[in-house]
């Protein structure tokens, strides 16, 4: 075996757990937003969003 074999599988293998973690991300970051419009569809909203009118701060 030559050094260029454990070069190149290193990496492949920090290529594959870089785009393991990326996929995570991005499923997750989708799950949450899903949850969140989900929370605000059934009336619950943010601190930060701006009150409806007519409501008190």
């Amino acid at each position: 075996m030559t050094h260029g074999f454990y070069i190149a599988m290193s990496y492949g293998i920090a290529a594959l757990i870089s785009l393991c973690l990326i996929t995570w991300v991005w499923l997750d970051g989708r799950a949450r937003s899903k949850e969140l419009a989900e929370l605000e569809a059934s009336g619950i909203r943010r601190r930060s969003a701006p009150k409806p009118e007519g409501e008190k701060a």
